[in-house]
């Protein structure tokens, strides 16, 4: 009889009680925060359910979750093709190969505060390479501080430079995994191209997809420093996103009570979404 060795949980250990520690402790101080009001001078009142009951009845908060599912779902609808799009361009072979992997892995070097100012200052309408090009030399009238359209746009292009790399080289990874002897099988039945895809690399990238998906949608549904440095959610409100008002409720007004709930709920509804994404991207093999 074979046995199972489990001394193997004694390397993961540490790690698993340094990420719980630096996890529950913050989640416990946010859940007690969501229940009580404070006035300062650590005196605390119970409050119960109602900042929860105050933030799901908030036409605010409505407006931003709108706005946050609009920008998520746009993200995704661009940057997952682009990203698959690119990575069967790329050479399988050759001196390009490395080329094109660090090429495409340095957008995501950059910290994502520079990321936010430098797109801000690219894309002033006066000073900046792109808005100047835009605005002087093509005639656009383009100007992201007072068109909500035009800020939209160029949150959306600066979010797809950044993170479609992370597509690209998972993508490209469930490419170099598939055998040759896949594709000498479709050679020889005379398959085309879209054939080839959507029966052997579509399948065969499915698991690396699905992390794409995942990491991408949690990802750009937190995301706050990019568009914060870049528009600070203006023109107006017309870019701030979920995780921007819940800084401006925590900090800006510093009401902690909301603030708390507000994260718990923003919590909850990331870990559904990436829930139902997983399990409806799984369904096949589950079945």
């Amino acid at each position: 009889m074979k046995t199972v060795n489990q001394k193997a949980w004694l390397f993961v250990l540490p790690v698993m009680v340094l990420v719980a520690f630096n996890a529950l402790i913050p989640m416990m101080t946010v859940v007690n925060y969501s229940v009580q009001e404070t006035f300062g001078d650590n005196l605390f009142f119970w409050q119960g359910l109602d900042w929860f009951e105050q933030i799901l009845n908030s036409e605010r908060f409505h407006k931003a979750l709108g706005r946050q599912f609009m920008f998520t779902g746009l993200i995704l609808i661009i940057e997952v093709p682009l990203g698959i799009a690119i990575a069967l361009a790329m050479p399988k072979k050759g001196f390009w190969v490395p080329v094109c992997l660090v090429t495409m892995a340095l957008p995501m070097l950059i910290p994502w505060n520079v990321v936010g100012a430098m797109w801000n200052i690219f894309t002033l309408p006066d000073i900046g390479l792109l808005g100047y090009f835009l605005n002087h030399t093509l005639g656009i009238d383009y100007n992201m501080t007072q068109d909500p359209i035009a800020a939209w746009v160029t949150i959306i292009v600066m979010d797809v430079w950044h993170w479609t790399s992370l597509v690209v080289l998972l993508s490209y990874a469930g490419l170099m995994s598939i055998p040759d002897a896949f594709y000498q099988a479709a050679e020889v039945d005379g398959a085309s191209k879209w054939a080839v895809f959507r029966h052997i690399q579509l399948p065969k990238m499915k698991q690396v997809l699905t992390i794409a998906i995942l990491l991408r949608f949690m990802d750009s549904f937190n995301i706050y420093t990019e568009p914060f440095t870049l528009t600070g959610g203006g023109p107006g409100n017309s870019t701030t996103l979920l995780s921007i008002d819940l800084v401006k409720i925590a900090l800006g007004q510093f009401d902690l009570g909301p603030a708390a709930a507000m994260s718990l709920i923003y919590f909850a509804i990331t870990l559904l979404v990436s829930w139902l994404f997983y399990t409806l991207m799984n369904r096949d093999e589950q079945t």
